[in-house]
């Protein structure tokens, strides 16, 4: 009889787990693209904190504004005091969905297709986006990619006239985060 007992409570506690697991990550990589044909601008960001909850397809992200790094201190400086405000809107976040979780097999290697749709927060502005990705799974690694392109001026983000030609008024976002199961 203790032994069924037992069981049954380990069985409910193996249950209860894997009902709330997750994917996260502390060390998402997110790019960015903002350059024009007169220079590049591309920075690095690898501190990003990102979950996926494999059942329900919810998935946050959120980054610190001043973990961008880019090839010039000078540009990363322009970034964080002139354009992005940092002091004042230290970080980025999106929270949302994948609109058909129900294609992805976590069990399963592969790669999936997916639609990801919710809100992105950049520089104390909401918008609401929609984004392809994909979901690769091999073995119990699984990594989630993603690109696609926001307007400055949908975030609020001014531009000095002075550098207007330099900075694309659109900004190409690349997201790449490798997960582990929590």
């Amino acid at each position: 009889m203790k032994k069924l007992c037992f069981s049954s409570l380990l069985l409910l506690s193996v249950l209860a787990v894997s009902a709330q697991q997750k994917l996260i990550t502390q060390s998402g990589k997110i790019t960015f693209d903002a350059g024009t044909g007169l220079e590049d601008i591309i920075a690095v960001n690898k501190g990003v904190t990102a979950a996926i909850n494999p059942k329900s397809g919810k998935m946050q992200f959120k980054l610190d504004i001043t973990g961008f790094e880019f090839k010039r201190q000078l540009m990363q400086d322009h970034f964080n005091e002139n354009y992005m405000e940092s002091e004042k809107y230290p970080n980025a976040s999106f929270s949302g969905n994948i609109t058909n979780i129900d294609k992805v097999n976590f069990a399963k290697d592969g790669k999936y297709n997916v639609q990801v749709k919710g809100t992105l927060e950049i520089h104390g502005v909401k918008n609401e986006v929609e984004a392809d990705g994909s979901i690769t799974v091999k073995g119990k690694e699984v990594n989630s990619q993603s690109e696609f392109t926001i307007k400055l001026d949908d975030y609020k983000i001014n531009v000095p006239g002075v550098v207007k030609d330099k900075l694309s008024k659109t900004v190409k976002i690349n997201v790449d985060c490798d997960y582990m199961s929590k």
